[in-house]
């Protein structure tokens, strides 16, 4: 048995540890609850941007949901861990925030590699919706996701209104109504041609707009990313370093 002076010194360092690492896990829990708004968010919000990309329904934002729901989890199997000082427990914490700090790392690094050929990809994508466009199908998830997108970035076509021309919904029906500025002065005659739609529908292109805006989002979407990711290497710290007190203490009290 090791002299009472020395556990005495080493249950402060204990207690020291334990109150660090539950509010590291509360933190963990709250980022948790973020990635699950994020996830929930990036469904209703970016539905038509993502869905340009796949002809079908991507996953992404249930990946986030399910990443959320399994941190907040373990953040809060985080805080019993520590709580209760078990060893094994703050191990097993230990492991998973090492798994996520690998997931994390490698989602962040494939974004900002791939960063370009997503814009292509989303640039193909946006082409060939523009140019199958039809508006009466209601199954179309392609030209819902157009008519969203020029409605909410205030544009039309790819590069501009006038790409419209190209396409077989144009000759039949004209520039689409979702690129009207004021649907009450865009009567039929007025989108079948350029010239007088060129005063009542949005110019700028959509693609130009879609590009910067999912740029702008990735490059917050990274650096959270990677912020979160190195924020977990402070939560191993602290498990194995409690883990590690605590096992060493059992062994001077036998």
């Amino acid at each position: 048995m090791s002299p009472p002076s020395r556990r005495l010194q080493t249950k402060p360092v204990i207690t020291c540890l334990k109150t660090f690492l539950v509010s590291y896990s509360l933190i963990f829990w709250f980022t948790g609850v973020i990635l699950l708004a994020v996830g929930v968010w990036g469904k209703v919000s970016l539905e038509a941007y993502i869905s340009l990309a796949s002809e079908e329904s991507t996953n992404a934002p249930y990946v986030l949901i399910g990443t959320g729901a399994i941190i907040v989890i373990f953040g809060l199997f985080g805080c019993f861990a520590t709580c209760r000082g078990s060893p094994w427990m703050l191990k097993l914490y230990a492991m998973f925030l090492t798994l996520v700090f690998l997931a994390e790392l490698v989602a962040g690094v494939s974004g900002f590699i791939f960063r370009h050929e997503i814009k292509a990809n989303l640039g193909v994508a946006y082409k060939k919706a523009v140019s199958n466009y039809n508006s009466s199908d209601a199954s179309s998830r392609s030209s819902s996701a157009v008519d969203s997108i020029q409605r909410t970035l205030l544009c039309c076509g790819v590069n501009n209104f006038t790409d419209w021309s190209d396409t077989k919904y144009f000759k039949e029906n004209g520039i689409p109504v979702s690129c009207c500025k004021s649907t009450s002065n865009c009567s039929p005659e007025i989108l079948k041609d350029l010239g007088k739609a060129e005063t009542e529908v949005y110019t700028v292109g959509c693609f130009a707009r879609v590009t910067l805006v999912m740029e702008s989002n990735l490059g917050i979407v990274a650096g959270i990313t990677f912020g979160l990711a190195f924020f977990q290497l402070i939560g191993i710290f602290l498990s194995c370093c409690l883990s590690r007190y605590i096992t060493n203490n059992q062994y001077e009290m036998v």
